[in-house]
């Protein structure tokens, strides 16, 4: 084997030793946090040794950075492929509404590495260089959708994009972050389907009906 062939096969290594590493860590910071979620536990859960986890990322809180932005990374991707329906913008609106929604009870991952994150003021995604990248394809989305409606006087001229972002995110976020607390509170299983069906209706239902123009009489 020539060194040029070698270098590639080592590199492929390399990355995917990188790769389990912080796959592994986003499943344990999840469930464990930042403080229980070990470097040993990752390792093991890896596959790999407590030794790579310095290498590739300095330290523990340099791996919870990364996995940060590996979270966001795979959220950004995942609005990326979302297609607007750009003669109606009552549908266009619904289908943001329906992605974010969605997003947050099929990636509950999300939610609990943020939380932990939360618990620490934002202390580590504030040293992320991406960190100002990942918010502008999401509010993105929002702002299509508003702006197509604003242009045929479907939706109010002064809603802005960021506080339907933030009133989208606010509602499907603290569902899923406070689901079991919420289910023993109320009596009901939030996390069951229809349960799950009924609230993302009133979610859209309450984002059209803020956006929406008032009917003249």
């Amino acid at each position: 084997m020539t060194q040029k062939t070698h270098r590639p096969a080592h590199q492929a290594r390399a990355q995917a030793t990188r790769q389990s590493l912080l796959e592994a860590s986003i499943e344990v910071f999840s469930t464990h946090g930042l403080h229980g979620g070990s470097v040993s536990r990752i390792a093991e859960l890896a596959q790999s040794h407590d030794r790579m986890i310095y290498y590739y990322f300095g330290n523990k809180e340099g791996l919870f950075i990364a996995a940060l932005e590996e979270i966001y990374r795979r959220y950004n991707e995942a609005e990326a492929a979302v297609t607007l329906d750009t003669s109606n913008p009552i549908k266009a609106l619904t289908a943001a509404v329906e992605f974010f929604v969605r997003y947050f009870r099929d990636h509950p991952e999300f939610v609990t590495v943020l939380n932990s994150e939360n618990l620490y003021r934002g202390k580590h995604i504030s040293q992320s260089l991406l960190a100002s990248q990942f918010s502008k394809p999401a509010i993105g989305l929002v702002d299509q959708a508003l702006s197509l409606g604003k242009q045929q006087g479907v939706f109010r001229a002064e809603t802005q994009s960021r506080d339907v972002y933030l009133m989208i995110s606010a509602m499907g976020y603290f569902y899923q972050s406070n689901q079991y607390t919420l289910s023993a509170f109320l009596g009901e299983a939030l996390n069951a389907p229809k349960c799950y069906e009924h609230w993302e209706s009133f979610v859209i239902d309450a984002v059209l009906r803020t956006v929406t123009q008032s009917k003249k009489h």
